[in-house]
């Protein structure tokens, strides 16, 4: 039947790989790899001073998406109003599902993920390993909450941290 359909991303947009969080295209190149010529997305990670290639004809596969709907983003920031859900599983086993929908690109999923490791002042320290899959989560969303509002990481920061106090009063 058909090929596989190639995502229509430009040079200079923002994109969202799952295991990375938002990027920006900055080319589509092609090579030739072990004699097949291969069209790619180069995508940068300015943060992270990371620059991946993604084949074209593999983006869908690899999760690779546009950034959300501001209506998506409007949405997650609501979860983050939302109690914590905290299973009752052991640590080890809920660290992983966090790391699961971290990983997951979904903007939602992460989310949840802010919200349920989000402490208050009041409340008893993180772990080490809490903090870290905590940061992660929350570098995300804010990532992308910063290149759909057209904003600086600072802004959505600030921006993210007014839902998590407004839920804490």
């Amino acid at each position: 039947m058909t090929k596989s359909k190639k995502p229509e991303f430009r040079p200079n947009e923002f994109v969202v790989y799952p295991a990375h969080g938002v990027g920006r295209i900055i080319s589509i190149e092609e090579q030739e790899v072990v004699g097949f010529k291969l069209e790619l997305f180069v995508i940068t990670f300015e943060k992270d001073k990371m620059t991946l290639r993604v084949p074209t004809h593999k983006a869908a596969e690899s999760g690779l998406r546009a950034l959300s709907a501001p209506d998506v983003v409007t949405k997650a920031l609501e979860t983050l109003r939302g109690k914590a859900k905290v299973k009752r599983a052991m640590w080890s086993r809920r660290a992983q599902e966090y790391e699961q929908k971290i990983n997951s690109g979904d903007l939602m999923a992460i989310a949840e993920v802010v919200r349920d490791l989000h402490r208050t002042d009041d409340q008893r320290e993180q772990s080490y390993s809490e903090r870290q899959l905590y940061e992660q989560a929350l570098e995300r969303l804010t990532r992308e909450v910063a290149a759909v509002s057209g904003v600086d990481e600072l802004g959505a920061q600030k921006k993210v941290d007014e839902v998590l106090l407004s839920r804490a009063a």
